[in-house]
């Protein structure tokens, strides 16, 4: 059905959508006042400049509700040739759902148990790293409402949230007036470490630039002068940091109420890696013995947060993990779909809200491009130029309701603007799996 034809007949109507959800980020503001006229969303309020281009933006596409080889074909038949790729695979795999709801995300796990496959999320290749960190050292917790109401020391590490998380600022850590902070910013100390000056530095008290690829050395130093041991003058060698400053923060951190990390990728994809989120981690283990402290990784994906927590508790395992035993196993780097893709292991593909054409390594790209693909996006994505079945979905938060979590694990609900003519992620993924288990019982009846 076409978009002319879905809309066929229909006035347009003004309403307004109160406390509505924005998905574009890990920040996931629910306090959006959304004014809609008729398919398009013509006001956002509260939306920051990356919600309102993704309100403002966001068009319904006129495309085919499912195509087989680039040619339209009728929903049920494309279940079915999916449904045939899926089962017939003897190592398919599962990615993306970090945006798509939680409900959906259900459904795809459910699918890759059937099918016997491995399930893998975008944290694979972004906050993986700190994934595989909190199994080794643990997670002191706590949610953006605790920072937002007592947090009067902020360490801001490899992120830029001015830019990239604009309203964390302003609404969850350094500007709010809290419980604890009632002045809100000026009853905070904030510092920033980076290996550039970014606009998130001119926001800081203290902006510490530190050498590329020193990441380790410098958490492993600052654990050092919170244990009160002597370091190495030559860490300012290594860090670029001198050793009385580092000094004076770690001073003003074991001497804060409230202290927390907020740490981004420029922490877990340089060098290091996992052992950079253990470090940091453990920082803030370490500081629990003189005062409150806590640390919480800054997500992108408006439900990569959801996907970590939905395989997790689903699996035992946030992402990059095999069920073709029948019982889930974790390894990052043999799981993992981008080096499941680039070793040319994988032999089908199910791609949920994600573009792994866009940003895999091309060894990985010539090989998904070779294999045959279900791809779900509302999007025509370059991955859904080269699937074999791709259906075109609704757009979560926009056109369907369901659940999505905030970057620090908190559930959200979701209240869309207007309907979309297309069914959701999980519609589609439950159609799927109705037809994968009818095509596997019906094999272990027969056998």
């Amino acid at each position: 059905m076409s978009i002319a034809e879905a809309t066929e007949g229909k006035t347009t109507e003004l309403k307004i959508v109160k406390d509505a959800t924005c998905t574009f980020c890990g920040c996931v503001c629910d306090d959006m006042e959304l004014t809609v006229e008729g398919n398009k969303i013509t006001k956002a309020k509260n939306a920051c400049v990356l919600g309102k281009a993704w309100f403002f933006n966001h068009h319904i596409e006129d495309r085919p509700e499912a195509t087989i080889e680039g040619e339209p074909v009728p929903f049920e038949e494309a279940v079915e040739r999916a449904a045939e790729i899926l089962t017939s695979a003897t190592y398919p795999i599962t990615y993306g759902l970090s945006d798509t709801t939680s409900e959906s995300q259900r459904v795809a796990i459910a699918i890759t148990d059937w099918i016997g496959g491995t399930i893998d999320t975008t944290t694979s290749v972004c906050h993986g790293p700190s994934g595989m960190a909190f199994q080794g050292v643990g997670e002191v917790t706590c949610s953006l409402g605790e920072v937002k109401n007592r947090a009067d020391f902020l360490l801001f590490w490899g992120g830029n949230p001015a830019e990239s998380h604009p309203r964390h600022f302003t609404r969850y850590s350094l500007m709010p007036k809290g419980q604890f902070v009632p002045n809100g910013r000026k009853d905070r100390t904030a510092v920033l470490i980076d290996v550039r000056k970014t606009k998130s530095a001119k926001a800081m008290d203290i902006f510490l630039q530190i050498k590329p690829r020193s990441d380790f050395e410098l958490a492993w130093a600052m654990r050092g002068l919170a244990a009160g041991i002597d370091i190495d003058p030559d860490i300012e060698q290594i860090t670029g940091i001198p050793l009385k400053t580092l000094k004076d923060v770690v001073e003003r951190m074991k001497a804060a109420k409230f202290g927390v990390i907020l740490f981004g990728m420029g922490l877990t994809m340089t060098r290091g890696k996992h052992l950079n989120s253990e470090a940091v981690l453990a920082l803030a283990r370490d500081l629990n013995k003189y005062t409150r402290f806590t640390a919480k990784p800054m997500r992108g994906h408006g439900n990569v947060t959801g996907a970590d927590n939905i395989v997790s508790w689903s699996t035992g395992y946030p992402f990059g993990v095999s069920l073709t035993r029948g019982y889930p196993r974790f390894n990052p780097g043999e799981f993992t779909s981008s080096d499941t893709l680039a070793r040319g292991e994988a032999d089908a593909a199910l791609i949920i809200a994600s573009d792994p054409m866009s940003n895999f390594s091309n060894p990985a790209r010539q090989h998904l491009a070779k294999i045959p693909s279900v791809v779900l996006d509302p999007k025509l994505s370059e991955t859904a130029k080269v699937a074999t079945v791709a259906f075109t979905t609704a757009t979560y938060g926009i056109n369907t309701s369901g659940t999505v979590y905030r970057m620090d694990d908190i559930p959200i609900p979701l209240r869309p603007a207007f309907e979309s003519p297309y069914r959701s992620d999980e519609e589609v993924l439950k159609a799927i799996e109705t037809r994968i288990r009818e095509k596997q019982l019906a094999a272990s009846a027969g056998g």
